[in-house]
């Protein structure tokens, strides 16, 4: 049942300029008119110049001797929290999304600049990558018609091991269908770059297992710094 889809969407569209906010650190204060403008003109230059790129991979889900494993392939899920989310889950989806070299290139130019707008390129390509997802996501919930379907979670979340992510490349051959490589420390290349695992099943997913103390990046988290949080890990009561 391995199946392997390379997807390119055509241009970069529905960004979010309230997710750009909350990359920026805005939480209840607004931006001055100036701060929009510089906004909207580096979104204009993100979807005039980069090209997104999407690949995802679909296997059984094959369980036993207190292991998560796919079939059609060696990779093994490591963690608990895995474990969790998939727990109604028949096939897992392999997803990998980069805005590609393009976009890296655009915040070091801009960085280089005017510290200001590299910081708002920066934060524009991060709400971009995230809406990448999201059409990709819908993309792959139309192959599946009639299933049920996680959120994403990714390599990095709670004790799935951020270790693991060369292995997901791997499988899924990002390097030759989209250019996206890690180093030896785990961190996708490009930067602007999202891996994850999103389930399929026949009956409703298990609610997700979210919260600040689950996350293993809780201690130097600059969201809860400054009291807000990141759009995945919501704050635990």
């Amino acid at each position: 049942m391995f199946n392997r889809v390379l997807h390119i969407p055509e241009k970069l569209s529905d960004i979010d300029t309230a997710e750009v906010l909350r990359y920026l650190g805005y939480a209840k204060s607004q931006p001055d008119s100036a701060t929009m403008r510089l906004i909207k003109r580096c979104l204009e230059k993100l979807c005039a110049d980069v090209r997104p790129r999407c690949v995802y991979a679909a296997f059984p889900i094959k369980r036993g001797d207190g292991r998560l494993a796919l079939e059609g392939c060696s990779l093994v899920f490591e963690g608990q929290d895995i474990a969790d989310h998939l727990k109604n889950c028949q096939v897992a989806v392999l997803l990998a999304v980069t805005l590609s070299e393009q976009a890296d290139r655009l915040i070091r130019c801009a960085m280089a600049k005017d510290l200001t707008k590299g910081i708002v390129m920066d934060a524009c390509a991060s709400a971009a990558v995230e809406s990448v997802c999201d059409q990709t996501e819908s993309v792959i919930k139309a192959k599946f018609s009639g299933s049920f379907f996680t959120e994403r979670f990714s390599p990095g979340y709670g004790d799935f091991p951020i270790e693991m992510q060369k292995d997901f490349l791997t499988v899924v051959d990002t390097q030759r269908t989209i250019g996206l490589c890690a180093t030896q420390s785990s961190i996708l290349t490009p930067r602007k770059s999202v891996t994850a695992v999103m389930g399929v099943g026949n009956y409703p997913a298990a609610p997700p297992k979210t919260g600040c103390n689950n996350c293993r990046l809780r201690e130097n988290c600059s969201f809860i710094k400054r009291g807000e949080f990141c759009g995945f890990s919501k704050p635990s009561k």
